[in-house]
């Protein structure tokens, strides 16, 4: 895919893997519409990277159909979907709280089909594509990973099913799995400095960046990043 001029959706763009990656693809000359829960934080970023955006929490319904509408409105139509948006929390069994469990799971899994199947006709137009952002937990559990290990094994399972029904569509769905990432994402501080050792949300957006520029006749399906050598030294 030629990135000049490819109008694209980024949802969880206001910090960290999206807003990195709306910048890589907005410097290769794509057209990207920002998303976010947070209001403020969405401003921010609107602002610093000169984009528009639109406010939705994508786990419910009818704000993933306004946001896949704003963007269309605002670009023309959509030809590149990154879902990023999700969200985790570290849960040993015995305090597994259902509630929160099924927050998670709204976003992470939920949030990805209402917004698919919102811009699903303007990706068959383009003969687009879909790029899933799950999570090396999409690939092995780990302790105290019930609610969020699942809900990216869930995202995996229904990339694998969208791909087999959306190639003959010419529709590309790809999912890339990142490694632990100096974000925000499990509460910690974006201002920070990070470890030039472990993973910035950078890589990611490179990764991301690099796979949809691949021709269209074929694609990359699946991608994991890892950190070389993220352990201390010694």
């Amino acid at each position: 895919m030629n990135l000049d001029g490819a109008r694209v959706l980024i949802t969880g763009s206001s910090i960290g893997i999206g807003a990195a990656t709306a910048a890589l693809l907005k410097e290769r000359g794509a057209r990207v519409f920002l998303n976010g829960r947070d209001a403020d934080r969405l401003a921010g970023a609107m602002e610093e990277l000169g984009l528009p955006g639109h406010r939705a929490d994508v786990g419910k319904r009818e704000e993933a159909i306004a946001l896949v509408e704003a963007a269309r409105g605002a670009l023309g139509g959509i030809d590149v979907l990154i879902n990023n948006a999700g969200w985790g929390r570290r849960m040993p069994l015995g305090e597994v709280d259902a509630e929160v469990m099924h927050a998670i799971w709204e976003t992470n899994v939920l949030g990805v089909v209402h917004t698919t199947q919102a811009a699903l006709e303007d990706l068959e137009r383009a003969k687009g594509a879909i790029v899933n952002i799950a999570s090396t937990a999409a690939l092995r559990g780990y302790a105290g990973g019930t609610a969020y290990c699942s809900s990216k094994f869930a995202l995996r399972g229904l990339t694998e099913c969208w791909r087999a029904e959306l190639r003959p569509r010419d529709i590309r769905v790809l999912l890339v799995n990142p490694s632990e990432v100096q974000t925000c994402f499990f509460g910690g501080d974006p201002d920070r400095e990070l470890d030039p050792r472990k993973l910035h949300a950078e890589d990611i957006a490179h990764a991301i960046g690099g796979a949809l520029e691949m021709d269209d006749r074929g694609f990359i399906p699946e991608l994991s990043v890892f950190a070389t050598n993220p352990f201390p030294a010694g």
